[in-house]
């Protein structure tokens, strides 16, 4: 199969040449994510966005050998979901097919999957919004991006729309393992990072959330919050728990 590019809505897809329908879906996909995310944030730098489509977990693994890592790192109920990486000007990702199958039975499994295209979209927007937070990922930024995982898979996550479908998989994360730290911790950011945003977005508005992202946070993720929320670190702890339970 030879490799082939699609262009549509100021993206380029490069996939197989026998699947010019997921590159359809994943282009018309960015393109209806794309204005809400710009509003929030900025658009991703550069001129134009390309996007590969992998036909398989092998080949996106393969092509993204970090991601495997970070997988592993996360809890069981949040893995499925990590199936996509960014690059500088250029995100991976599975086939909508693929990402189809990855689903698990409960509702908003396959939707939260779905969005994958997208959330991998707003994280580059929240690189270009702060560029402490962007690809490439040297060891020094990869260090950062550990430390802050919550703050950047819990804003795209929102921003993606994940959030609204993933109560299915966060009931499955809370039942099987334990209670999560806060901020959530690496192993949960993927999952429970868009709970504190949304959380921040519905107390303080969507511009809290810019502002959240873009700030240089140089007295940690506590100040941070207690900032953004414009309250006291532990009750913005027992309001996102109070959440997380309902």
């Amino acid at each position: 199969m030879a490799w082939v590019e699609t262009e549509a809505h100021g993206f380029v897809a490069r996939h197989d040449s026998d699947d010019p329908r997921s590159a359809r879906k994943i282009l018309d996909a960015l393109a209806a994510a794309r204005p809400w995310i710009e509003e929030v944030l900025v658009r991703p730098a550069g001129d134009e966005l390309t996007v590969v489509i992998h036909g398989s977990g092998f080949a996106l693994n393969l092509a993204e050998p970090v991601l495997p890592v970070i997988r592993a790192l996360t809890a069981p109920a949040g893995r499925r979901y990590q199936a996509g990486w960014i690059g500088a000007g250029e995100m991976h990702v599975l086939a909508p097919r693929v990402l189809a199958r990855r689903a698990s039975k409960v509702p908003g499994s396959r939707d939260m999957l779905m969005l994958v295209p997208a959330a991998l979209y707003a994280r580059l927007a929240i690189g270009t919004a702060n560029p402490r937070l962007a690809p490439p990922f040297t060891p020094a930024t990869t260090i950062r991006y550990l430390r802050w995982a919550w703050l950047v898979e819990g804003v795209a996550q929102w921003l993606s729309g994940q959030t609204a479908h993933a109560r299915p998989a966060i009931t499955r994360r809370l039942r099987e393992g334990g209670t999560p730290a806060f901020p959530p911790s690496l192993r949960d950011a993927a999952l429970l990072g868009g709970s504190v945003i949304d959380l921040l977005a519905r107390e303080q508005g969507s511009s809290a959330v810019a502002r959240l992202v873009i700030k240089r946070h140089r007295a940690g993720a506590e100040t941070a919050l207690a900032e953004a929320f414009d309250a006291p670190l532990p009750d913005i702890e027992r309001a996102w728990r109070a959440s997380l339970s309902r």
